[in-house]
């Protein structure tokens, strides 16, 4: 394969356009590249949880995580060629069992819980509520054009299988769950 990107600034987009893979140009506040922008946030959020998580106790996670961001990738591949569908409901249906396998470890939630803990897992957490924002996003797009339905499958089951991540990163490191402790009621 050739290099993709021979030449870093073009100053094609100094207008505030830039070109999608079709050779279109949109604006860079449009609803399509907001989300493309939210998923590449969220892959590098992934890869810096990826990063952070280098205990052997978690490599199952590791493992299971780190596919995604080439999907992610796949999806910003999406969003930049309109009309091109790349994820699949095997995807959604590949997140759904990780989402299992792992939530089938934990004890149940009888509390909420809170982003913290440690780093890895405030990570995770941080990584989910950017995937909450990226499908929130998606959704946007889907009121104005013809989007992949499957992709946006992927993102809400991503942030649930980061939130079972989150709480497995706290059992497999022997980290307490920081649980919500409501505002007491006023005595009356």
């Amino acid at each position: 394969m050739g290099y993709r990107l021979s030449k870093l600034y073009t100053r094609t987009g100094d207008s505030g356009t830039t070109g999608l893979a079709d050779g279109s140009r949109v604006r860079k506040d449009s609803p399509r590249i907001e989300a493309m922008g939210d998923v590449d946030e969220l892959n590098s959020s992934i890869g810096v949880l990826l990063a952070n998580m280098t205990s052997p106790a978690l490599e199952p996670l590791h493992a299971a995580l780190a596919p995604v961001q080439h999907r992610l990738f796949d999806i910003g591949g999406e969003l930049a060629i309109p009309g091109v569908d790349i994820i699949e409901a095997a995807d959604v249906t590949e997140l759904e069992q990780l989402i299992d396998r792992f939530n089938a470890e934990l004890a149940p939630l009888k509390e909420f819980i809170l982003p913290g803990g440690s780093r890895q897992i405030a990570q995770a957490h941080l990584a989910r509520s950017i995937c909450r924002r990226a499908e929130r996003r998606y959704l946007t797009l889907a009121a104005e054009e013809k989007i992949n339905s499957q992709a946006l499958s992927y993102l809400n089951r991503l942030s649930d299988l980061l939130f079972v991540i989150a709480r497995s990163i706290a059992r497999l490191d022997d980290t307490p769950e920081v649980l919500w402790r409501p505002k007491p009621k006023p005595a009356e």
